[in-house]
């Protein structure tokens, strides 16, 4: 039988993973930059491709090496996050995303995120991110670049479109079902947070 790898120090800050989330936190003006200052669709659609498709790679560093941290489970969601609505909104003012669309993840996002500011506020025990959530922000992190490039200068835009919204349509409705799905989960937290409380009280 192998040796059990040691526990690890989920105080630490200085950690490859989170090394990975903040460079690609710090991507995301550069994508802002390539899309609204510059006018380059493909090239930001090319960025945001990579992003989205390094999604795992923080995750499973910290898996993979034990390099897991408190730190890193705030920062990885919060870059996953921070990268989502920067490509959404700039998508927007760009002209390259539907409104209507767009409008819809924002609304679906702004919920999610004033649920989990609230049950913070209220002392609920953190909520870990749900397979399926992980899944509809990986579909629509990848139909958003693919959407970016139908409308570039690269050819081929209405397949490129096609495929776009072939998963992105699907993903948003996935996104919509995780976040009823978290229903259950946020009572159970705000319930285990309540107890910890009392049992640290008493």
């Amino acid at each position: 039988m192998g040796e059990s790898q040691p526990a690890p120090d989920e105080s630490r800050i200085l950690t490859v993973p989170n090394f990975v989330s903040v460079l690609r936190l710090g991507c995301v003006p550069v994508f802002c930059v390539l899309l609204l200052g510059m006018g380059n669709r493909a090239g930001a659609a090319i960025l945001l491709g990579v992003l989205g498709a390094t999604d795992w790679v923080d995750g499973y560093i910290a898996r993979r090496f034990n390099q897991g941290s408190e730190l890193g489970k705030i920062l990885d969601p919060t870059a996953d996050r921070l990268m989502f609505l920067a490509a959404v909104v700039a998508m927007m003012v760009d002209g390259s995303l539907n409104l209507a669309f767009g409008v819809t993840m924002l609304v679906r996002e702004a919920a999610v995120s004033l649920v989990v500011v609230v049950l913070a506020a209220m002392g609920a025990r953190r909520i870990d991110v749900t397979w399926t959530g992980k899944t509809a922000t990986f579909g629509l992190m990848f139909a958003l670049p693919f959407l970016l490039l139908g409308d570039s200068s690269v050819g081929g835009g209405t397949a490129l479109r096609g495929i776009g919204w072939g998963l992105g349509i699907p993903s948003l409705v996935l996104s919509y079902y995780a976040a009823v799905e978290y229903i259950p989960r946020a009572r159970q937290a705000l319930a285990d947070g309540r107890a910890d409380r009392a049992g640290a009280s008493s």
